[in-house]
């Protein structure tokens, strides 16, 4: 006799899409560890206050004694190419990076980019430089605007290398990325110092609120970024 053979039946639902590995989940301890990186940048910008000199001040006079050049030589112009990347031009490329999200269906990961590189920007950076309002080291080579702590540009920078590696790399390419970013935000804490526009306890201070706002950031979008993903990996971004 013929044996019949079980007809398997459907699941009455769709089985939930497999995670898109882009926009890329936060770790685990995000949310501590943004917390102590902000706080840390914080304390040292109140270790700054007071009338006698910086808690750090021997440091920054040491490593600025270090920054030996010219205004006009080729490192100096490396220097000049991160102030830049740090500068106008780090703005412009947020701004560019959250249309492009937005127009293919990607508002949530656009939506975390604005938020951790233009809003942190004006709602975290400026009333900090105000409240702390650090003299910058004498004769900068570039020209500077008021309260050298902490960082705006290594700030900016260090918002940016984050934000690109959540929002746009996959995990092969993430794990090359994040030393690439590291060695990015290094050469722009380098490149305020060589200038002679900020003291490297200010340079160090923008890296570590950059990288604990963004933290802090994508634990608070961790729900829209994984709807985005799972969105993304069953082609429903539209829907």
């Amino acid at each position: 006799m013929p044996v019949s053979r079980a007809v398997p039946v459907p699941p009455p639902y769709p089985r939930e899409p497999a995670r898109h590995p882009v926009p890329a989940a936060p770790p685990r301890l995000a949310v501590l560890a943004g917390s102590l990186l902000v706080v840390a940048a914080l304390a040292a910008g109140i270790a700054t206050l007071g009338e006698g000199a910086s808690a750090f001040q021997g440091i920054d006079d040491l490593w600025m004694s270090s920054m030996r050049g010219t205004p006009d030589d080729a490192v100096t112009g490396v220097a000049h190419a991160l102030d830049v990347l740090g500068g106008p031009l780090g703005m412009v490329v947020p701004l560019v990076l959250t249309g492009c999200l937005a127009v293919y269906g990607r508002w949530r990961s656009g939506a975390f980019v604005f938020a951790a590189c233009v809003l942190a920007n004006i709602v975290v950076v400026l009333p900090v430089k105000q409240l702390i309002d650090r003299p910058r080291p004498p004769e900068p080579w570039v020209l500077v605007g008021g309260g050298s702590f902490p960082s705006g540009q290594v700030f900016t920078v260090t918002t940016l290398v984050m934000v690109a590696g959540v929002v746009l790399f996959p995990p092969a390419v993430r794990r090359w990325w994040w030393p690439f970013a590291t060695v990015l935000v290094a050469a722009t804490v380098w490149s305020r110092t060589w200038l002679h526009t900020q003291w490297l306890s200010d340079a160090v201070a923008g890296a570590a609120m950059g990288a604990g706002v963004v933290l802090l950031l994508w634990s608070a979008f961790a729900r829209l970024l994984g709807e985005e993903a799972c969105r993304a990996a069953s082609g429903r971004l539209w829907d």
